[in-house]
């Protein structure tokens, strides 16, 4: 073995096979991609549901981000993970994913339409941001958006959901976060055969024009078989239903209705409440001088949520983290944006897979929620208040007079609290120690039998507001996006807020049966550098990085040196 080896070294061909060793071993890189993640949180580690739903595909998946451009660093650091992302989809389901990057200012194929016209169009709007350059500021519009494709089927992706205007690492970290979940979240629902079943309540007073086309039309007709169904006159909700949604009823709960959403909660049915329990409009305090008296709504209710562990209470929480309405504070008609107390909004937790990284939620005419005991169940709080806030009870005078004068910050010393709630667990039946026999009768002539208690684990999830769902609409019936306020809509300070991704978040959680959470509930720690060490040290480590490898490379040509001469000088 020596002696052929001295043989090629000698015959010069250890140069020839060096250059071929190297040449095959980059086209080997470039077939096949590999790393070992040592980050703590396994940044670079795909879930393993995300593994399985892209085990299953039965054809191509493309994706189309547009994310290519000339951008500023944190928008560039998030193309680049999510050309990683991908990059580690398609090690795992081959050529069953395809993706590419677009630049918004191309052309659609085949068309003299540029992609961010039809961007504007399909309601995704850009982030306006201006980065300093060599000439001066660039003004660039990003759209931190994606496409799904699969067969004939399209769903989008939002990249990058910051909470504030400026654009921080930390919004960009927590994009990263979510990034996994959100695409393969996407693709999962693609794959689905048959789209899952969602119920909307009519017949209490439930608004079904304009103010819900974002969530009917744009949201749950979208993505699932959407029907609606009158529990007052319907023999029973069907089971079929995955999640049934109540949405700002305005008329009490007869028993007989109340009898069939607990009998459908039995039966394993999850359900998603939005109540006002307080009668308190905006267009009420617009259209009667500007003040008007919040009153409950007696919607009958308490009784079934309090068995289930939630109570919502008669009042209306202030927050001064808030959103904004105009008000003519000198009285010359000349209106002024300032913050309303009565529409909080919420920054979460992030205690659930539900708030996990998601932005701040908007609310309106908002009620407090209190949990109470309720066996075997847990109680998760979803959404709570800043630490900024108080309640008023009810009867509520709520009057424009207040925005007048700067609120007295001395009131509002109460904090985080809870307006939504998670609820898990067996529940057990309103109606178990109180059935009539009228009513067990109008269960034996539909074929069904009473369940005292839930078959198995079951969720419901209680808002403390029915607004957060709705849309605004502004002149011309235009139904707005959920979570926009129609007096900074279209202007500079127009800010989208995240309550259709909490809407979403919520339905995820109680329809998903791929266990798509676990990606979800991914922590990406931040790390920065300390500025000021980095700073002091800059001179030291720029030193060692350029003497180090001269010095390594140095030390490998005089060891080499001394062997030869050792291994070849005559003794």
């Amino acid at each position: 073995m020596n002696k052929l080896f001295n043989k090629i070294w000698k015959s010069k061909l250890w140069f020839v096979i060096t250059i071929a060793a190297l040449a095959a071993i980059n086209w080997l890189a470039s077939m096949y991609h590999a790393r070992i993640d040592f980050t703590n949180e396994k940044r670079f580690t795909l879930s393993t549901p995300t593994k399985k739903v892209l085990q299953k595909l039965d054809d191509v998946v493309q994706v189309d981000v547009f994310l290519k451009g000339d951008f500023p660093s944190g928008f560039k650091k998030l193309a680049n993970s999510t050309t990683e992302l991908l990059q580690e989809f398609k090690e795992v389901a081959g050529k069953k994913l395809q993706y590419r990057f677009i630049s918004p200012d191309e052309n659609v194929e085949g068309t003299n339409v540029l992609w961010a016209d039809t961007l504007g169009a399909l309601g995704f709007y850009p982030i306006n941001l201006t980065s300093q350059i060599k000439e001066g500021q660039q003004q660039q519009n990003i759209y931190p958006v994606a496409f799904v494709h699969y067969k004939e089927n399209i769903l989008p992706v939002m990249i990058y959901q910051g909470k504030t205007k400026a654009i921080t690492y930390p919004e960009i970290n927590s994009a990263e976060a979510m990034m996994e979940f959100n695409f393969i979240n996407a693709i999962d629902k693609l794959l689905q055969k048959e789209k899952p079943v969602v119920g909307y309540t009519v017949g209490n007073g439930e608004p079904t024009g304009y103010s819900v086309e974002d969530l009917v039309k744009n949201t749950l007709q979208e993505e699932y078989r959407f029907y609606t169904i009158n529990p007052n006159t319907q023999p029973a909700i069907p089971k079929e239903f995955n999640v049934l949604f109540i949405v700002k009823p305005t008329q009490p709960f007869t028993d007989e209705a109340k009898l069939k959403l607990d009998q459908y909660v039995m039966n394993g049915g999850k359900i998603i409440f939005f109540l006002d329990k307080l009668n308190a409009e905006l267009d009420s305090l617009q259209s009667k001088k500007g003040e008007v008296i919040a009153y409950d709504r007696e919607l009958e209710l308490n009784d079934l949520l309090f068995k289930y562990g939630a109570r919502i209470n008669p009042d209306l929480v202030m927050d001064l983290q808030c959103d904004f309405l105009p008000f003519d504070v000198s009285g010359n008609g000349q209106f002024e944006l300032l913050p309303w107390n009565y529409f909080p909004v919420f920054e979460t937790k992030a205690n659930h897979v539900i708030n996990k990284n998601l932005g701040f939620v908007s609310g309106r005419f908002v009620n407090s929620i209190d949990t109470v005991e309720a066996e075997g169940i847990k109680k998760t709080i979803l959404l709570s208040s800043s630490p900024t806030t108080r309640t008023i009870a009810t009867p509520a005078l709520i009057s424009v007079l207040e925005n007048v004068n700067a609120p007295e910050h001395e009131k509002f010393k109460k904090a985080n609290i809870p307006t939504a709630v998670l609820l898990e667990g067996k529940f057990k039946s309103l109606f178990a120690n109180r059935l009539s026999q009228a009513m067990n009768d109008s269960l034996q002539s539909i074929g069904a039998v009473f369940m005292s208690q839930c078959i198995a684990d079951n969720k419901m999830i209680v808002v403390a507001d029915g607004d957060i769902v709705l849309n605004s609409v502004i002149k011309g019936n235009q139904a707005i996006p959920m979570g926009m306020n129609p007096f900074t809509f279209g202007s500079q300070r127009e800010f989208a807020f995240a309550n259709k991704d909490f809407l979403q978040n919520c339905l995820d959680y109680l329809i998903n049966t791929s266990n798509l959470s676990e990606a979800k509930a991914k922590d990406y720690t931040l790390r920065l550098l300390d500025k000021k060490k980095v700073e002091a040290e800059m001179n030291f480590w720029k030193l060692i990085n350029i003497l180090v490898p001269v010095a390594i490379i140095v030390l490998f040509a005089l060891l080499y040196q001394f062997i030869r001469r050792r291994k070849y000088t005559l003794t």
